[in-house]
C-alpha cells in the first residue's frame, strides 16, 4: 500500500480552506529534482457536475517508455463545494483513497491541474505532494494564475507564466502547432524538471501520457459507476412490476 500523510481535516469551510492553503504554502519545497525517476504517476478525477461523487484514477507508467505499471481508482463523496482554487478539497481525498490502493509507489506525480500556478501557490499538485511526499507537478489545460506570451510553434517551446512578479509556470507546447499545456512545479522539484518531465511524457497528443491516460481511466469508471446505477434502477422498477423477474435467472418471459 502506497503510504501518505494525513496533514488535516477535510472538513472545512470555504474560509478555513484559504487559511490553511496560506498556512501550507510555508511546507511546499521548490527545489532542483536530484533522482532519477524510473516511474511516474498521473492522477486525475472525473466527476457529474451537480453530484458529490468524485471518480478517482491513478496510472503510474514505467520511464521511459510510458508502459503501464498498476492502475487504482476509488470513488469517493465529498461535501466541500466547487470553489475555483479550492478543488483539491474536493479531489484529493478521492485521489488519497486511490493511491492507498497502489502496490507501487511512483517516484513523482504529475496531476490534471496546478501546482504553483495559484493565486495562493498551492493547486492540487503542490496539496497532494504535501500528502504523498513525492515530486508532484501540475499539468493543466488551462490557467488559474499567471499572464504569459505565446510560445514558438514547435514542440518544446515554452514561455514563463507571470503572477505577481514571480515566475509560477510554463506554458508549454507539447506538440507542434497545437495548443499549450500550462506546467507548474507542485512539490519537491522545479519548473526546469516539471517542463523535462511534461516533455519526456509525451506520446503524440497534447496532453501528457500520465494525466491522459488517468482522464480516460477516470472517465470509464464514472461511466461504469452510471450505467451499473441506472441498471440497477430499471431490475428494481422490473421486479417490482414483474415480481421475481430478476430473483430467478432462469425463469423466460
Amino acid at each position: 500500500m502506497a503510504d501518505y500523510r494525513s496533514l488535516h481535516d477535510w472538513n472545512l469551510s470555504p474560509q478555513q480552506a484559504i487559511h490553511l492553503q496560506q498556512q501550507l504554502r510555508e511546507q511546499v519545497s521548490i527545489r532542483p529534482l536530484t533522482e532519477q525517476l524510473k516511474t511516474i504517476a498521473g492522477a486525475d478525477i472525473s466527476f457529474n457536475k451537480y453530484s458529490p461523487l468524485m471518480y478517482a484514477a491513478i496510472v503510474v507508467l514505467e520511464l521511459p517508455n510510458l508502459t503501464i505499471v498498476e492502475e487504482a481508482t476509488a470513488v469517493s463523496e465529498t461535501t466541500f463545494p466547487y470553489v475555483p482554487g479550492l478543488l483539491s478539497f474536493r479531489e484529493v481525498p478521492a485521489l488519497l483513497e486511490a493511491w492507498k490502493k497502489l502496490t507501487t509507489e511512483p517516484d513523482a506525480v504529475m496531476l490534471d491541474g496546478q501546482g504553483i500556478a495559484h493565486p495562493r501557490r498551492m493547486g492540487i499538485a503542490a496539496h497532494f505532494g504535501l500528502c504523498v511526499d513525492r515530486p508532484t507537478l501540475g499539468c493543466a489545460k488551462s490557467v488559474l494564475a499567471g499572464k504569459y506570451q505565446e510560445p514558438l510553434a514547435q514542440r518544446g517551446a515554452w514561455a514563463p507564466m507571470v503572477h505577481r512578479d514571480e515566475v509560477v509556470g510554463a506554458a508549454l507546447r507539447t506538440k507542434t502547432n497545437v495548443g499549450t499545456v500550462f506546467v507548474s512545479p507542485g512539490h519537491r522539484l522545479d519548473l526546469a524538471a516539471a517542463i523535462d518531465i511534461t516533455l519526456q511524457c509525451g506520446a503524440g497528443y497534447r496532453i501528457p501520457e500520465p494525466t491522459r491516460r488517468a482522464h480516460n481511466l477516470a472517465n470509464v469508471l464514472r461511466r461504469a459507476s452510471i450505467a451499473e446505477n441506472i441498471s440497477a434502477v430499471v431490475k428494481e422498477t422490473l421486479n417490482n412490476s414483474i415480481p421475481g423477474i430478476y430473483r430467478d435467472e432462469k425463469k423466460k418471459i
